[in-house]
């Protein structure tokens, strides 16, 4: 791997059984430099724990390890979540991060670029490249795949099915793709975005729109859309909205604050979406909380670092790009009484049936009770839509179990309306994915939820609960 400063390279997700093989990726720290760890991904043999391949895109066509005094390739893009297997056609499929530092692509490779932000498929037993399709061109707003490929066999409208891998992105889109091909199953559109970045940066004329599939994402913002809990702050957020550069989807990073909707959170994230197949239902959860950034000289990144007090790397604030013309700097677009801008809901939870591809029920979901303006809990239980990083789970009499929500429970949806039919309190939020089983010891089943605390909540914990169904 070269160099690898501690902390800049985490195995985010467990490694995945692919044949005989252990799949590994890893997550590379946001923003820092142009030469951070490669995003190498690789095999080893799950019985003697051998180097099978690696899928290093700088190095095509060699999969072994580099040789002695040599590394895989700097500031490749990485596979945080967890890739998918199918056994039949013997492929992996990578959900793809971009390359490194995300606000400024300038100095990319055109292999970087050929393989950021996809779903990349590969022979599971050589770790030859089938087939990649993008989700994102050139991306340089941290819209990296963020969740495991979906494999599902879609019906086809004839009375067949095909099989298919869904990626649902942080873009909002869900791209429903021919596992075998990579080939759309449901309609992409290349549409125009902006391109007026800053110099030295080369953007994308297009991007590719899932419009065969609903988004799951608010529309391009406005002044109007701006909210507040009292008019003092909705008004500080209108000024705050104008002041902003933004030129709608895919506004490109600029040396003045600019507005990210979707932002690098996104709206769908960790967790990624679930599908029901008795009922042909996808259930997709998102969040939907705007971001700014800003592109800063290099002397204004270290001013700014020194004014902040940063002094340590990390993904929030004062970021280097090192090796780039620019530094940056980023943050959340909210009032100043700590209340996002936008208005809610902040977080839904909807069923798309994957036989019209139309949305069957869209619903917010999550309360403010941990939350509140300057950080005082407001103890409302009030479905107001909440941010959630963690997947669904459905199971076969039509329930949907969900912990992911920024507030402290564990729910149970009815699949076919997204009524909430039960929820328990849980000591600190969720943020993962429930685990359901039914136990070969005693034929109960099980929903097992892990609850280490909710991004931006005050409380945390390290618990695993488990529930059961009544004997």
């Amino acid at each position: 791997m070269g160099k690898v400063i501690p902390g800049f390279y985490n195995p985010t997700s467990g490694p995945l059984l692919a044949g005989g093989n252990l799949i590994v990726g890893g997550w590379v720290m946001d923003n820092q430099s142009t030469d951070e760890p490669s995003g190498v991904v690789r095999a080893f043999d799950a019985v003697t724990g051998k180097l099978a391949w690696a899928w290093d895109v700088g190095r095509p066509g060699q999969p072994n390890p580099p040789p002695a005094g040599e590394f895989y390739t700097r500031g490749t893009p990485n596979t945080w979540a967890t890739p998918s297997y199918d056994p039949d056609l013997n492929m992996v499929f990578l959900p793809t991060g971009n390359g490194t530092p995300d606000l400024f692509g300038g100095n990319r490779s055109p292999e970087t670029d050929r393989v950021s932000s996809s779903v990349v498929a590969l022979n599971a037993t050589t770790g030859a490249e089938v087939w990649t399709f993008q989700l994102v061109h050139h991306d340089v707003w941290d819209l990296d795949m963020p969740s495991k490929p979906v494999l599902y066999d879609m019906p086809d409208g004839k009375g067949g099915r095909a099989p298919a891998v869904i990626q649902a992105g942080k873009n909002g889109e869900i791209y429903v793709l021919d596992r075998r091909t990579g080939k759309p199953l449901t309609a992409v559109e290349e549409r125009p975005v902006p391109t007026k970045g800053v110099p030295g940066e080369r953007l994308s004329p297009t991007q590719p729109y899932s419009v065969g599939m609903p988004s799951m994402r608010d529309p391009v913002l406005s002044e109007a859309r701006m909210w507040g809990i009292t008019p003092i702050d909705q008004l500080n957020c209108r000024i705050q909205f104008k002041e902003l550069h933004y030129e709608g989807d895919y506004t490109p990073p600029q040396l003045v604050w600019y507005l990210q909707n979707p932002s690098w959170y996104g709206t769908t994230n960790w967790g990624g979406q679930s599908i029901d197949k008795r009922h042909d239902i996808m259930i997709v959860n998102d969040m939907r909380v705007a971001m700014k950034g800003k592109l800063l000289s290099r002397e204004d990144q270290i001013r700014r670092a020194r004014e902040t007090g940063k002094t340590k790397p990390g993904v929030g604030g004062v970021v280097p790009l090192e090796n780039t013309p620019y530094g940056g700097e980023r943050g959340m677009v909210q009032s100043f009484l700590g209340v996002p801008c936008t208005t809610p809901p902040f977080g839904t939870i909807g069923a798309i049936d994957m036989r019209t591809q139309k949305m069957l029920w869209h619903r917010s979901i999550g309360t403010p009770e941990q939350f509140g303006p300057l950080g005082i809990k407001t103890h409302l239980p009030v479905e107001l839509g909440m941010p959630s990083l963690g997947g669904t789970v459905p199971t076969a009499s039509g329930l949907i179990f969900f912990s992911a929500t920024s507030d402290y429970y564990l729910r149970a949806l009815d699949v076919m309306t997204g009524e909430v039919v039960w929820k328990s309190p849980l000591p600190v939020g969720g943020s993962s994915t429930p685990l359901i089983f039914v136990s070969p010891k005693d034929g109960r089943q099980y929903v097992v939820v892990t609850a280490g605390g909710a991004r931006s909540a005050p409380d945390y914990g390290d618990y695993i609960i488990a529930y059961a169904l009544p004997e």
